[in-house]
């Protein structure tokens, strides 16, 4: 893969239906259609009479029935949670009540860092803060069911709790919203941090899955290839960070200006977000200085 990457936005989503899309896996996309979440998030079912459901999505009725729909006639042994963001895990409480079966997840939502004074997070809204797991699941436990296994692999970044679930022996990896083929994830402070994510892809690098199937979009096919491509790509985003504030930018919306320039002005905002990480990785390593601390409105220099 050359330092671009090459996304893949052909996703036929199939709103209302379970789809299989590998041996005991249905993908059932909710109908969340927006910028952040392409065409819905994905929830998947794994396995065949006794199954678990992966990230039952958001509170909407269509998708809720839609799901009940294709559990009929099955047992749920387990409900499992990458995160706990609003279009992942609020229906987990739902399909509790219904089916008794336990929730697994890294355990509630938090961000990656405390506040700083004064500071809000522009993601609390976005966030399930009412979710407690049944089971604290850490790295390489594991869930087992009918025919099935699953081992918890943390990659936060994304946000603090975000954790992916591999399937034991068939090469495939649940990647929720770390690892997408259709856009990069969104990594924005306090929630999330760039210094957790890289560590995080360098985890998933470590491993040998041979598919990705995202919280959003269609899957990735090659994920070893993606993964370095996503590492250059943030790594990138890095130096064009420095060279800004080399030749002379102190703000983090001048550096969106020169950086983002060819990207729609809608999508500055959570551009400034994703400059933002960066920036505090490099204060942390040295790189940079600050008049306080990493924050949208601070101003910067290199060291």
């Amino acid at each position: 893969m050359s330092e671009d990457l090459a996304f893949a936005r052909d996703f036929v989503p199939a709103h209302g239906t379970a789809v299989p899309v590998a041996a005991r896996v249905q993908r059932l996309t909710a109908p969340n259609a927006g910028p952040f979440t392409f065409h819905g998030t994905n929830t998947y079912i794994v396995g065949d009479r006794s199954v678990c459901v992966i990230d039952p999505g958001p509170e909407d009725e269509a998708h809720w029935q839609a799901l009940c729909r294709a559990l009929a006639g099955r047992e749920v042994s387990h409900i499992a949670v990458s995160h706990t963001h609003r279009d992942h895990s609020p229906l987990a409480a739902r399909l509790k009540d219904m089916t008794g079966a336990p929730t697994v997840a890294e355990g509630p939502h938090r961000a990656a860092r405390p506040l700083h004074d004064g500071e809000t997070n522009p993601f609390a809204e976005s966030s399930d803060m009412t979710f407690v797991p049944d089971i604290a699941i850490t790295a390489d436990e594991r869930i087992e069911g009918d025919g099935w296994v699953l081992e918890a692999v943390p990659t936060p970044g994304h946000c603090a709790n975000h954790t992916c679930f591999a399937l034991d022996g068939a090469g495939i990896l649940f990647s929720a919203d770390h690892v997408m083929a259709w856009a990069t994830s969104i990594v924005a402070p306090p929630d999330g941090a760039m210094a957790d994510y890289m560590a995080s892809l360098d985890r998933l690098l470590e491993r040998d899955d041979r598919l990705y199937f995202p919280g959003h979009g269609g899957p990735v096919t090659e994920p070893q290839a993606f993964l370095r491509g996503l590492r250059t790509h943030r790594r990138m985003r890095e130096r064009a960070i420095l060279e800004r504030i080399r030749a002379g930018d102190r703000r983090i919306p001048d550096m969106v200006s020169a950086i983002y320039r060819d990207t729609d002005p809608r999508l500055h905002g959570a551009a400034a977000l994703s400059v933002l990480a960066h920036v505090e990785d490099l204060m942390a390593r040295g790189a940079i200085h600050s008049d306080g601390p990493a924050a949208l409105g601070s101003e910067y220099g290199a060291v």
